[in-house]
């Protein structure tokens, strides 16, 4: 995981040209909670895979896990020096409390948010939206993929 400064640092350089990037984000747990894992892809402008990863999160919630599966698409959107990013979500409330429309009442993911919402906020422009789940199929593999190898 990156440190805060390493992202300020990125940001700084991208900040010298604007670059497009989407990322698609996920999390989940198997059962409610339990084990837990985020997983995220980044694509250019083009759709062309730069990056992806994923964190295994312990025993969690599914909201905790989706915001990890953010938080880590967000730090390989400033790794890779992308300036204006396009989030994609299968997760609504995510979707709906990144963009402010709903509060974050839950203490648990409260840090989680707190922390998406931060880093967000160093990118020239970004946008959350929602996408059906079978839209999200790559970072729902991820998320997967990490699951079992903690299994």
């Amino acid at each position: 995981m990156m440190t805060e400064d390493n992202l300020l640092t990125n940001l700084k350089k991208a900040n010298k040209e604007t670059k497009r990037g989407i990322i698609f984000c996920d999390g989940g747990s198997r059962s409610n909670p339990g084990p837990a894992s985020g997983g995220a892809v980044l694509l250019d402008a083009n759709k062309k895979e730069i990056a992806r990863d994923g964190i295994f999160c312990g025993v969690q919630t599914n909201n905790f896990a989706e915001y990890a599966g953010l938080i880590i698409g967000l730090e390989l959107a400033m790794k890779n020096n992308v300036s204006d990013l396009e989030v994609f979500l299968d997760s609504n409330l995510i979707v709906e409390q990144m963009n402010g429309n709903y509060k974050v009442k839950n203490t648990n993911i409260r840090p989680q948010f707190e922390k998406a919402k931060a880093i967000a906020e160093n990118f020239n422009s970004i946008k959350f939206q929602h996408v059906p789940r079978a839209k999200n199929k790559i970072a729902d593999s991820i998320v997967n993929e990490v699951l079992d190898a903690n299994a």
